[in-house]
């Protein structure tokens, strides 16, 4: 028998409050084509901008029209009016940032990007400095804000799709590295695995264990090992996750006709559910779909909406920092929720090294983070959507 529609809450939900006064910390691609593009889309309220760059600063606040460009970073840390500090910067400069912050005490929330650190290490780092400080920390895991995302989110906890059996996320795309990346001699785990790792959270919560293996991308010039990756995610339900994030793709800017996509898969016992994120085609911001079927249905049901991932889910990452600061409950994305995520990560690199399945709360983990020890075992105050 066919199901019912379904309201698929693909939009991210917004604070009461949009004018929090919020200082940019950052004046690259990610700040001048995400965030503050989504900003002004949400009617939130960037107010000053300060970057290594200062002439960059000012040319991206001239097209956003923020206000206050500071001469210096710590210019802008020193700034009192300044509410909630979006940082956008690489991994290895984010810590001193969100230290020094700290430190002043000035501001009440940060949003900092994922990764949070350039190693497990240093994201508890960050969230022990800003839990002494009484600031709230959250993460740019912006890829759960991706409307398909989302979407898939809603119909699990439907029960549309029955207990979940198999997901998928295939990732063919050739992401722009940056500089600052060849210094860390890291790239995919970190920063391409991480976002679908964090979905897999969103959608199961957290797997017994991981298996990865990886091998270096051969378009990529500066030594890495994490050019391409793939791993399974194991739950005591029987459920498996598996990513493949394929960063070659084959010879698509050598002259081979290209496949590029991202894709996920999320089987049930009563339905399946297909979705695409536009990220990587020509225009990046094309936007997310979905598919979906249960039992009983003649065909898939495949709604369609104008958001995508880059930049509308910048919105929702932003959002969610500023409804705790005005609920007074912890983000969505919290930074002590997100050390799972990060546990996750290092597992990963561990089992790459090992050439075994590792569980994210074995006890090297486990001693930094603070994590209880069992797959799904809730951080008190767990983050809550409004």
């Amino acid at each position: 028998m066919k199901a019912g529609p379904i309201e698929l809450d693909v939009h991210a939900p917004l604070p009461r409050r949009r004018d929090w006064r919020i200082g940019v910390v950052g004046s690259g691609f990610i700040v001048n084509d995400c965030h503050l593009v989504a900003y002004r889309k949400a009617g939130f309220n960037p107010v000053a901008m300060a970057s290594r760059s200062p002439n960059r600063a000012a040319e991206v606040a001239r097209r956003h029209a923020v206000d206050r460009v500071h001469p210096s970073v710590e210019a802008l840390l020193d700034d009192p009016s300044i509410e909630v500090l979006d940082v956008a910067v690489p991994p290895q400069a984010q810590r001193a940032i969100i230290e020094a912050a700290c430190q002043r005490g000035t501001v009440k929330g940060i949003l900092a990007q994922k990764p949070l650190g350039i190693d497990l290490a240093e994201a508890c780092a960050v969230v022990n400095a800003c839990e002494r400080a009484g600031i709230v920390l959250a993460v740019n895991q912006n890829m759960r804000y991706d409307p398909s995302v989302r979407a898939a989110r809603t119909l699990l906890h439907s029960g549309r799709l029955g207990e979940p059996v198999l997901a998928t996320i295939d990732m063919r795309a050739i992401p722009h590295w940056m500089p600052w990346q060849q210094e860390l001699g890291w790239v995919t785990l970190r920063i391409m695995s991480i976002h679908h790792l964090d979905c897999f959270r969103l959608w199961f919560g957290d797997p017994e264990r991981i298996y990865c293996s990886v091998r270096p991308d051969p378009r990529t010039s500066f030594p890495h090992a994490d050019g391409i990756a793939a791993y399974i995610l194991e739950y005591a339900s029987g459920l498996r996750c598996v990513g493949l994030d394929d960063t070659w793709t084959g010879p698509a800017k050598e002259g081979c006709p290209a496949d590029l996509r991202i894709e996920w898969r999320i089987e049930g016992t009563e339905g399946l559910a297909i979705g695409d994120i536009g990220w990587c085609r020509d225009p990046f911001t094309s936007p997310s779909t979905i598919r979906y079927a249960a039992k009983g249905d003649a065909d898939f049901t495949a709604p369609r909406w104008e958001a995508n991932w880059f930049p509308d889910a910048f919105i929702g990452a932003m959002a969610q920092l500023l409804i705790a600061l005005e609920c007074g409950e912890p983000p969505a994305i919290g930074g002590r929720d997100n050390l799972r995520t990060m546990a996750l990560v290092e597992a990963a690199y561990q089992s790459v090294r090992e050439k075994r399945a590792v569980a994210p709360d074995e006890p090297q983990f486990r001693s930094l983070t603070g994590l209880p020890t069992g797959s799904n075992a809730p951080f008190p105050g767990q983050a809550r959507e409004r």
